[in-house]
């Protein structure tokens, strides 16, 4: 295997397959059934979810909730995810944590690193949930740091595009995908891997991320064997 230790990062979106919102049974045992594959081969997993399938900042604006409100409300949205989540990996019999940023006893754990890297090396799934804990943080940052705190190998990035493209391919048919791609490449053309403030903390911290498709059968366990799959960050 190529990695020992990951840090998955899926969107909140990705959880709501084709519905408007929510999540959807079936796209969320899907890709439980491809963590399960991951975690079968020994590879050590933390789990970092989006809320946007639940709420949006842009919902805080049209009903004129203040950013911060906002941000813990995008939080608690995240914990519910990584509720569904970590119900999906146990009813396959993966062994999982939930652990929050933000304090909520009677749920999850509160994010506590060494617990969480302990879980890790015990073959169990850890979800961080609230992202930092902190309003103005995306999921992506939440996600960043999190993977420098465990000293996981990579951040993989799970979306619906099968890697980075010079732009949009599902509005440019015509957009290159890139293998591979320096971090100064990716400032340089400003392509949009993730928000500036999480890519910028691997980068300074010499973390390689991944984007693939996560919703392909068999990717992630592709990607933790060393394949070619998705589009590469590095250094």
């Amino acid at each position: 295997m190529k990695y020992k230790r990951i840090l998955l990062k899926l969107s909140g979106e990705a959880l709501q397959g084709e519905q408007q919102y929510g999540i959807d049974p079936t796209r969320i045992k899907q890709y439980a059934q491809e963590i399960k594959t991951v975690v079968d081969v020994g590879i050590e997993i933390a789990i970092v979810i989006g809320g946007g399938n639940i709420y949006r900042g842009s919902y805080a604006e049209k009903i004129g909730i203040e950013r911060v409100q906002g941000d813990y409300m995008g939080m608690l949205a995240t914990v519910i995810n990584g509720m569904a989540l970590q119900g999906a990996l146990e009813s396959l019999g993966v062994h999982t944590r939930l652990q929050s940023a933000i304090e909520l006893n009677q749920v999850c754990e509160p994010f506590i690193r060494r617990r969480a890297v302990r879980h890790m090396e015990k073959g169990r799934v850890v979800i961080f949930g609230a992202g930092t804990g902190n309003p103005y943080f995306t999921t992506d940052s939440a996600a960043s740091l999190r993977a420098i705190e465990i000293e996981a190998e990579a951040v993989l990035k799970g979306t619906r595009v099968d890697g980075i493209y010079s732009s949009d391919p599902e509005k440019n048919p015509g957009a290159t995908k890139f293998k591979t791609i320096s971090f100064d490449e990716v400032y340089e053309k400003g392509l949009n891997v993730m928000d500036m403030t999480a890519f910028t903390l691997c980068k300074e911290n010499g973390l390689p991320i991944i984007v693939f498709d996560m919703n392909k059968t068999g990717n992630l366990l592709a990607l933790v064997k060393g394949e070619e799959v998705g589009t590469l960050v590095t250094m």
